[in-house]
């Protein structure tokens, strides 16, 4: 299996929004209730905004009421990297993707069953495509 591509810093800042490139390059946060996908109910794989990894399925979506989109887990662990983050005087596990280290959000222990995991991402992050597509 091969990696997706992983693009340069020139080509993200010639591709992605500035708030997309805030967000997974410098590890920024979209607000609440804001982004694309917070609220967003179709069918489909939700892939990393920068290298295009198939990271999260519709089917582990759901409705947490924090305002961005939420997951009980990623379609593969492997594909998300868990990493401790210290950042505004708190601990918090930083979600990023696997292949080209782009911020996702934050993991928290307070989701619903089956793995009790709130995968708390940013929509800026996430390139939804749906399941009709190949």
């Amino acid at each position: 299996m091969t990696s997706a591509h992983v693009p340069t810093d020139a080509e993200l800042r010639e591709r992605l929004t500035r708030e997309q490139y805030q967000v997974t390059q410098h590890a920024g946060t979209e607000r609440a209730f804001s982004g694309a996908y917070w609220d967003a109910k179709d069918d489909g794989t939700y892939h990393c905004i920068v290298c295009d990894e198939a990271l999260f399925s519709s089917e582990t979506k759901y409705d947490s009421g924090s305002g961005w989109p939420s997951f009980t887990e990623a379609i593969d662990p492997a594909k998300v990297t868990m990493k401790t983050d210290t950042s505004h005087g708190m601990v918090r596990t930083e979600a990023v993707c696997a292949n080209c280290g782009a911020h996702l959000g934050h993991v928290f222990p307070d989701g619903p069953a089956p793995t009790g995991d709130r995968f708390c991402m940013n929509s800026a992050s996430l390139n939804l495509k749906p399941a009709d597509e190949s």
